[in-house]
């Protein structure tokens, strides 16, 4: 005889149960809403947003989110000056890095692998699918060099 759960569905993995906290940084207010409201509905939690460098060391340094969605070009600041930032400073921990864009990842490949960044994701892809595939393919992180972790 199986051994009964009194009706209660097998319990999930304890890393399906967690959910990652989410910053966005982009100086679109247009897309910070519309990838707010997507990943939410796909069952991720956005903990914040900010659309300037400054700001985003700030909430990064306040919220310590899992995972930090950079776009590559915030206006007049270079968002892969804002990544070096967010992992020089000791008070901020931004989690994941990974940068966001409506550019092509081709046109700024060299730069992206450079960064202290786990990877990459046009705009048009972002998804909670995208985040977790590309988070899985890349393993945890990159460490405060920027250099890949279990390299």
């Amino acid at each position: 005889m199986a051994a009964s759960r009194n009706g209660h569905p097998a319990p999930r993995p304890y890393p399906d149960l967690v959910v990652l906290r989410f910053l966005i940084v982009d100086d679109n207010p247009g897309f910070l809403r519309a990838a707010r409201a997507l990943l939410e509905r796909e069952g991720l939690r956005v903990i914040g947003v900010a659309s300037t460098g400054e700001e985003a060391v700030r909430r990064a340094a306040d919220l310590r989110p899992d995972v930090t969605l950079l776009d590559i070009d915030l206006g007049a600041e270079s968002g892969f000056e804002v990544a070096r930032r967010l992992f020089d400073d000791p008070d901020v921990d931004p989690g994941r890095l990974i940068l966001i864009s409506a550019h092509a990842q081709d046109d700024f490949a060299d730069l992206i692998d450079a960064s202290p960044a786990v990877g990459f994701l046009v705009n048009q892809a972002l998804s909670a699918t995208a985040i977790e595939t590309l988070l899985d393919a890349r393993g945890d992180s990159r460490d405060r060099a920027g250099e890949p972790v279990g390299r």
